[in-house]
């Protein structure tokens, strides 16, 4: 049997342009593994098996008369619709010879880490991830610290009932992506027992700098850097010289780390709650990694690590989209203001605005947010999504560059900064304040009369989808397209 014939394929036997075949996800994992980068091994179970599996089961028509009868605009309907098709799913068997090639794959793996059962990340890779405008980017299910072949084999067909999530089934409508042609591809891959781990963009995601590789860094497992719970370790690298230009260390006092039941969060041990997550040539041999990456996909790439013992692997990597978007914003930034600031934190999302203050810490009080305000919350989540289209700005206690509302502001061209500490207890509603989201400084009082406004950048990026954030869709949203924008 060939490649493309192929259920399962190790890391070993992929390639970047058997997107077809794994998905972009799986792809990128192959792509990496046969460069040398250092990528825990694993394999794929291929979007033929998701294909086999509806024949199988004779999915087609029963998914299709579901969908044939709902209103994809309407929030009630769609979550309803993907409920009822994901429990069809996850109710179908899998093919007897496809479930025993998965086990015998997952042995292998085992044994080669010398374990009886090895715990593994099942993630989803749907093979439209390859468009043009790369639309279906992380939007599938990651199941971590998964372990035994029944469990495996469980999660495999949970990432397969995961094209069908309420979010994923609304860009495949809007996008008229047929939903019998998309397959999807789930990548099982050895699971770092994370000490540390982080996100590195290859040019600097604010100010384009082309120069600089920006390597963040939190204790424990990746997802909190990306929820923006807790704010990281930064280290900006001149690629001039492979130097550390800057370097800002962050108090952690809480951390995600493996547990029976997949994940738990846990203290930080007091000694290590003011230590540098990594040293200074550790942060240099990622962005050198990163830079590898980057020349050879010939684009700027945003890369996923994480660390045991000292050893580094890269866990994904994909390109960075907002780089256009940012230089429209940044060209339209024409002066800079001249006053000391009353809070700095860190630069997340170019731009300069002004507006009066909404302070929100929970999504179910969203619908205070008003056109032309400055949002300033603790931390954002996906819920936040709907009041960050609104607002002209965006100002948050923790996180980094690398954290939800960072990445969300650049999508939406909306000047953020992040990592304040004290922004929800410096403020109160109705106050008005100034912010760049260039250089991370903020003032009281409107001080934007001499510069010109922001265009926002309606955009929708792979960025907002690529982390298996937690999707739902506030009640107060009349539809779908409320929360996603008009142009999709």
């Amino acid at each position: 049997m060939n490649n493309k014939q192929a259920d399962i394929l190790w890391f070993k036997d992929i390639h970047f342009t058997d997107t077809n075949l794994v998905g972009g996800k799986g792809a990128n994992l192959g792509e990496m593994y046969n460069l040398g980068i250092p990528v825990p091994n694993g394999f794929c179970v291929t979007a033929n098996a998701y294909f086999k599996f509806i024949e199988f089961n004779n999915l087609k028509p029963k998914i299709k008369a579901i969908l044939d009868i709902t209103d994809f605009d309407q929030p009630d309907q769609l979550e309803a619709t993907s409920k009822k098709i994901r429990q069809i799913i996850n109710k179908s068997p899998i093919p007897r010879d496809i479930a025993q090639n998965i086990m015998k794959s997952y042995k292998r793996l085992s044994d080669w880490g010398g374990l009886r059962n090895v715990a593994v990340a099942v993630r989803t890779s749907a093979t439209a991830e390859d468009s043009a405008d790369a639309s279906f980017a992380g939007q599938g299910d990651t199941f971590l610290n998964v372990t035994g072949e029944s469990n495996v084999i469980n999660r495999v067909r949970d990432c397969w009932s995961s094209l069908f999530t309420s979010r994923s089934l609304f860009y495949q409508v809007k996008k008229k992506y047929d939903h019998f042609k998309i397959g999807v591809a789930v990548p099982v891959q050895k699971l770092v027992r994370s000490d540390s781990s982080g996100i590195c963009f290859t040019v600097n995601p604010v100010t384009n700098d082309k120069k600089e590789i920006i390597v963040e860094t939190v204790w424990g497992l990746g997802e909190y850097i990306v929820q923006g719970k807790v704010t990281p370790d930064q280290h900006i690298i001149n690629k001039t010289d492979w130097t550390v230009k800057t370097y800002n260390k962050a108090s952690q006092d809480i951390q995600l780390v493996r547990a029976a039941s997949e994940t738990k969060e846990v203290s930080v041990p007091k000694s290590k709650q003011d230590s540098s997550k990594i040293t200074d040539q550790m942060a240099i041999k990622i962005a050198k990694i990163g830079q590898k990456l980057h020349n050879h996909y010939a684009k700027p790439q945003d890369i996923e690590f994480a660390i045991e013992k000292g050893k580094l692997y890269i866990v994904q990597t994909r390109p960075i989209t907002t780089v256009e978007s940012n230089k429209i914003t940044l060209d339209n930034q024409k002066a800079n203001i001249n006053q000391i600031p009353d809070l700095k934190g860190d630069p997340a999302s170019p731009g300069t605005s002004s507006g009066k203050v909404v302070i929100i810490n929970n999504p179910k009080y969203l619908n205070k947010a008003q056109k032309g305000q400055i949002l300033v919350t603790e931390m954002t989540t996906p819920d936040f999504v709907p009041a960050m289209k609104k607002v002209n700005g965006i100002i948050t206690d923790r996180g980094g560059q690398t954290s939800h509302a960072a990445i969300v502001s650049r999508e939406l061209g909306v000047p953020c900064v992040v990592g304040t500490k004290t922004a929800t207890k410096l403020f109160k509603d109705g106050d008005l304040v100034t912010l760049n989201g260039t250089t991370g400084e903020i003032w009281k009082g409107d001080l934007t009369g001499s510069i010109s406004n922001q265009p926002k950048i309606e955009k929708v990026d792979p960025h907002l989808k690529n982390r298996n954030w937690p999707l739902k869709f506030p009640k107060e949203m009349s539809t779908v397209s409320d929360y996603f924008g008009p142009n999709l």
